[in-house]
């Protein structure tokens, strides 16, 4: 048996890290930046602790271009090099000199440092045909020195002059890469990953970055017109927010961030991805589903976590304990803070339900325990009236009049009150109370909640007859005879394309329509719901309506139409009064609608 030690040749690892390490090559930016971020945090600690003598003067980073050159430079005024930490840090592959200073001075503001798996540094070597580092350490005495290495395993290591403390990494770009020449190019990649980071950085002499953002201060320290501002900030032409809820949590992780409500508009535009991912105020990226409950991915702002444990090039999140516990702890905050605001403001919470019900609808649906806390918090609102109810506040209001013989709750909703409207003045005739579901989640909703609500179920306005509603009756009886109650059914068993109908004569009150388009609510509800999901659900909904005319046999006009003695201006007024009904549905299109209004215009004529 054979044991020893695997062997890794840099000849084989280097044209891995320029062609693999990232995924983007920009990363590289965002790495050496970071690293110089780095350089000076570890400065400000080694100060505050006595180990660095002198004064710290300005703590900054600065990037240039030179065009002719064709050379990035990024310096840093931090503690900088001697030769022997250059010949350890840079020399060896992934020797991390962040993981080694904060082993070293652990409980000193480690939080701060950014770097931990010692690659960063390499990600220059995918843009570059030669990297120089030149720095000078801050240690008294030191002298500066020169590094430089074309991607070969060779380097040279060099005693060089430097006046000032710190380091200065020039990227000589090749052919690939020149476009990190271009002012743009390289103001879009700070804008990116570096506009938080929280040392100054200078680019073309203008300061990009804002070192200290509102999430790293303190909730007691900020007023809602900072919120406003650093809302505006992270999204310039967004509409002010909703509400926003601060996360600041050191235990048993570290979190901070700002969370907003974003405005939804009727329209329904809905932007995910729209939360940025920190670590340390370096942005690492904004697909968050693992860390953000998928309800709250509408939201919009900023979660900052040192703990959230990132693959090398810090891009991808992996599995693991703390992000659960972060998911739930959002969770549990945006819940506590909506039935804060629902309590102290109901008024402001009813004005902004609109879109608010979209998140709380979404997390009710997906996350049970979110569920469990919206009940209070919840509202449905009166399609009549500006009058908002909760779950139980409905239960006391519609006590006597809504509850069928099986002691449900029935929820009596309309998903278009304008197109509806006449289904919900005849359920307010008999003290109905009608709520209004008109998002585009609603239909989703409404068949979830019920498995989940006890006693609760849902009917819409127009899927029967008023006095079927809630509970089924038999017909009542008509003032007309047998035989003309046969008559009209004939006369309404008009074929309809893609519409099944079927018709039934009763006794309606004589102040209800002559006729009553209705449509099955389980069955309509399902074909919605299909029509959503495309694919094999998209079949579904390209089935027949079922439609149910329900003849009034107690209004008048069946008086005039039964008298009518030319049979073929009988059947149009009948055909008249069915497209009306289903006008009301919605269902009456293409040929059948133009039919309608020629024939309307006949019959006046």
């Amino acid at each position: 048996m054979q044991k020893g030690s695997i062997r890794v040749q840099t000849e084989n690892i280097f044209p891995i890290i320029k062609k693999f390490l990232y995924s983007e090559h920009d990363i590289f930016i965002r790495e050496l930046v970071s690293n110089a971020v780095d350089a000076n945090q570890k400065l400000k600690t080694l100060s505050s602790i006595g180990e660095a003598k002198g004064e710290l003067g300005d703590l900054k980073i600065d990037i240039k271009i030179d065009k002719e050159k064709k050379t990035l430079t990024i310096s840093d005024t931090g503690l900088g090099m001697t030769e022997e930490e250059i010949d350890k840090y840079l020399n060896q592959v992934a020797f991390s000199g962040a993981e080694e200073f904060l082993e070293k001075y652990k409980g000193q503001n480690e939080a701060n440092i950014i770097g931990h798996f010692g690659l960063g540094f390499y990600s220059s070597f995918m843009v570059s045909d030669k990297v120089e580092v030149i720095s000078k350490s801050f240690k008294e005495g030191s002298k500066a020195v020169r590094w430089e290495c074309d991607g070969s395993p060779e380097f040279s290591l060099e005693e060089t002059e430097k006046e000032n403390r710190g380091t200065d990494i020039v990227l000589h770009l090749n052919t690939e890469s020149e476009e990190f020449l271009e002012p743009s190019r390289i103001s879009t990649v700070l804008e990116k990953f570096c506009r938080f980071l929280p040392i100054p950085i200078f680019f073309e002499d203008k300061q990009i970055n804002n070192p200290a953002p509102a999430w790293t201060k303190k909730p007691s320290e900020l007023t809602d017109e900072d919120y406003q501002n650093f809302y505006k900030e992270l999204y310039p032409f967004g509409e002010p927010p909703l509400f926003w809820i601060h996360l600041n949590v050191d235990y048993p992780f570290n979190l901070t961030g700002i969370l907003y409500f974003p405005k939804i508009k009727q329209s329904y535009e809905i932007q995910k991805d729209k939360i940025q991912l920190y670590c340390n105020q370096v942005f690492v990226t904004d697909e968050v589903k693992d860390i953000v409950p998928e309800f709250l991915m509408l939201m919009h702002g900023v979660i900052d976590s040192p703990d959230i444990p990132l693959n090398v090039s810090r891009s991808y999140l992996q599995g693991d304990p703390n992000v659960r516990k972060i998911n739930s702890h959002i969770t549990k905050k945006v819940a506590d803070k909506l039935e804060e605001i629902f309590k102290a403001d109901r008024k402001q919470f009813e004005e902004k339900w609109e879109s608010l019900g979209l998140f709380v609808k979404y997390g009710m649906m997906t996350d049970d325990k979110f569920l469990e806390k919206a009940n209070k918090f919840h509202i449905l609102k009166d399609s009549k009236e500006n009058k908002y109810y909760t779950l139980e506040e409905l239960r006391l209001a519609t006590e006597t009049l809504q509850k069928n013989k099986d002691g449900k709750l029935v929820i009596l909703y309309t998903t278009n009150p304008v197109q509806q409207d006449a289904y919900i003045q005849q359920a307010s005739a008999k003290g109905y109370i009608v709520v209004s579901l008109e998002t585009i989640i609603d239909n989703g909703f409404i068949s979830q909640i019920e498995m989940k609500w006890e006693n609760v179920q849902f009917v819409r306005v127009d899927s029967d007859i008023v006095d079927n509603l809630i509970d089924k009756q038999e017909g009542g009886d008509s003032v007309l005879s047998k035989e003309d109650e046969e008559k009209l059914k004939g006369l309404f068993a008009v074929q309809i394309p893609e519409l099944n109908v079927s018709v039934e004569v009763k006794g309606l009150s004589t102040e209800a329509p002559p006729v009553v388009a209705t449509r099955p609510e389980f069955i309509r509800r399902m074909k919605d719901m299909a029509a959503m999901q495309g694919g094999m659900g998209a079949f579904y909904s390209q089935m027949p309506d079922e439609v149910t005319l329900t003849v009034n046999g107690n209004h008048a006009i069946y008086k005039t139409v039964l008298a009518e003695v030319a049979p073929e201006k009988q059947e149009k007024l009948v055909h008249n009064l069915a497209d009306l009904a289903l006008l009301s549905q919605g269902l009456l299109k293409g040929n059948s609608l133009t039919s309608f209004i020629n024939r309307s215009v006949e019959l006046m004529s």
